[in-house]
């Protein structure tokens, strides 16, 4: 009787080793420490994942990809010292092989399939529940992509129409969504000039187009429709 209850404890631990063993290695890179600390906790609970590093700038985030070895990577869209999805893009060149999770404030109907696009094995505003993350994080530690099951319907014609402006920021690309965040955020055409490593002319033309696209009289009416879809 002995001899079969430690075999079942043998079999018990070596099962938790073998689970420990196949812990994904999560980096959280976030410039909210609320955030950092919030996921932290969460996954804490749970044997499936393990937290390897947190970073809140990009700085930081290069730094940890390159000393944690990752499987996943969880990250905020938009992180100070550089932003956007040509963060997504410069990450994905860089580290082919690692999965990663957008969860991000900024609107989902707009930003979660030019992600997937770019590299990202998902994407999750930050309005969802914990139930909702954890689900996100299994599917893409399973080697699958997640999106919202509420997705496909928001870019449907029938609850959209092709006059909104939300059909109207699908259209555009994603140097143009680039522009509009830091117009948005109050930067001058050097600055984006600076920030997207082009010339001012550049930057001048894209305003231009933006006006087209969104339907909009002046620059001051273009950053309000920015604002309202940056909102998370």
């Amino acid at each position: 009787m002995i001899i079969f209850v430690f075999k079942i404890l043998q079999q018990r631990f070596l099962l938790h080793l073998i689970s420990m063993k196949a812990a994904k290695r999560i980096l959280i890179a976030d410039h909210h420490p609320v955030i950092r600390k919030g996921i932290s906790c969460m996954l804490r609970k749970t044997e499936q994942f393990e937290i390897v590093g947190k970073a809140q700038n990009m700085d930081e985030l290069n730094q940890s990809l390159e000393d944690c070895a990752p499987d996943i990577l969880i990250m905020e869209l938009e992180l100070p010292q550089r932003n956007g999805v040509s963060t997504l893009r410069y990450i994905k060149n860089e580290y082919p092989k690692l999965r990663i999770l957008i969860f991000s404030h900024l609107a989902e109907e707009i930003y979660a399939l030019r992600c997937i696009k770019t590299g990202a094995a998902g994407y999750l505003p930050k309005s969802a529940s914990p139930k909702a993350f954890l689900k996100a994080l299994k599917q893409l530690a399973k080697g699958g992509i997640y999106l919202n099951d509420d997705l496909n319907a928001s870019f449907s014609p029938r609850s959209v129409g092709e006059s909104s402006a939300i059909n109207r920021y699908k259209k555009l690309s994603t140097r143009e969504i680039e522009v509009l965040n830091m117009l948005s955020t109050g930067k001058r055409n050097k600055d984006i000039a600076e920030a997207l490593d082009i010339n001012e002319k550049t930057v001048s033309t894209y305003k231009t187009r933006l006006l087209t696209k969104l339907k909009v009289d002046n620059i001051a009416d273009l950053i309000n429709q920015a604002r309202l879809f940056r909102l998370g």
